[in-house]
């Protein structure tokens, strides 16, 4: 794949993630691909649905495994917003998919390369190809936009108490 390909499915990605910061949600997006189609486009719905789980990348995956009737997403690319947790780097490896293209770092929580990568970890029956930082900028700016939001709403409720 080149990068104009990736940056393409991921700007997809992106619209999803505008869809979750529309509903109060940690703006990440997620899609899947397969021979050129989407199969499964999600966002974080953790908040709105109260689930641990609820990150777009496990949305996506179950989305797709539904639609392809199968758990194993191999063919498939994933793109997402932002790199994967651990708990999503595991289903990642565990569904079988071949490629996972994120956008922003996480140096917090990241396990695609930034503290550790679970996806390419050789002691797994499966590795996934890794893509970072496509469209790295836009997907960061969208998440940093939104936690800098979340901060002055918040000190803008503490003022209003302290008054």
């Amino acid at each position: 794949m080149n990068e104009t390909h990736d940056a393409h499915w991921m700007q997809y990605a992106l619209d999803q993630a505008k869809k979750a910061e529309a509903l109060g949600e940690v703006p990440i997006g997620a899609v899947i691909v397969k021979d050129g189609e989407i199969i499964s486009a999600t966002h974080n719905l953790r908040e709105t649905a109260q689930r641990a789980v609820a990150h777009a990348e496990l949305l996506a995956l179950d989305e797709a495994c539904r639609k392809l009737h199968t758990w194993r997403l191999s063919d498939c690319t994933l793109y997402v917003t932002l790199e994967p947790c651990v708990m999503c780097a595991g289903a990642i490896v565990m569904s079988r998919i071949d490629r996972v293209v994120f956008g922003a770092y996480d140096p917090k929580g990241g396990c695609a390369g930034s503290l550790m990568n679970l996806l390419e970890e050789e002691q797994f029956n499966h590795r996934a190809e890794v893509v970072q930082g496509v469209l790295e900028e836009e997907c960061g700016e969208l998440l940093r936009d939104f936690f800098r939001k979340l901060r002055y709403e918040k000190k803008q409720k503490k003022e209003e108490r302290g008054n």
